[in-house]
């Protein structure tokens, strides 16, 4: 059960980054590097620091040339993000190079990691919520809304531990296939995004 198992790592680096609550706070990775859950803990420490730094640009006082370097921080900090769920997806194609696929298997529209990239997200959606459904100087009703909303995650939170299992199951048995496409983002390369290479 992979979502089960990476859901607390995910879960300790959220809580891991909240004894700081500082987005220039280094990583502590406390997993064996090399390791599945060093690259879980990693990649969700990613997730969390973006997650910070949208919550600072959306400052309406924000100062505009520190906007404008927290902008370019979160470009930074997606393509990391994706090469972290690409490092993922590697871990899933080398676990199951051997698997025979059947001849009707069929194809998903997203990848593991991308699903566990979801998953990641989640966990913060989670965290942030039961924040604001407990938080002592809001009002009961804005804490009874965020309650109900927090129950609706967790609800997801399940259906996703399912419907990833499923897919990995189903990637174990042969019955679906795994065919990773590299993300090709243009917007950080100096070749394709023509404002960068016309200033060059």
């Amino acid at each position: 059960m992979f979502a089960e198992f990476a859901f607390p790592i995910f879960e300790k680096s959220i809580n891991d980054y909240h004894k700081f609550d500082d987005v220039y706070h280094p990583i502590d990775n406390p997993y064996v590097k090399g390791s599945i859950e060093h690259l879980l803990y990693a990649k969700n420490w990613v997730d969390t620091v973006q997650w910070h730094y949208e919550d600072i640009i959306r400052d309406p006082q924000i100062d505009p040339v520190a906007a404008l370097d927290l902008k370019r921080k979160i470009d930074a900090s997606n393509q990391v993000r994706t090469d972290m769920v690409e490092y993922i997806d590697s871990y899933f194609l080398d676990k199951y190079k051997n698997v025979k696929v059947k001849d009707n298997a069929r194809i998903n529209t997203e990848s593991p990691a991308w699903a566990i990239d979801r998953l990641s997200i989640l966990a913060l959606k989670i965290y942030h919520m039961n924040e604001e459904a407990t938080r002592e100087n809001a009002s009961a009703e804005h804490r009874a809304k965020c309650q109900e909303k927090l129950n609706v995650l967790l609800e997801q939170k399940k259906d996703m531990f399912v419907s990833i299992s499923q897919l990995i199951e189903d990637i174990e048995n042969g019955d679906k296939f795994m065919k990773v496409y590299k993300q090709m983002k243009m917007y950080n390369d100096e070749d394709l995004n023509p404002v960068l290479y016309q200033n060059k």
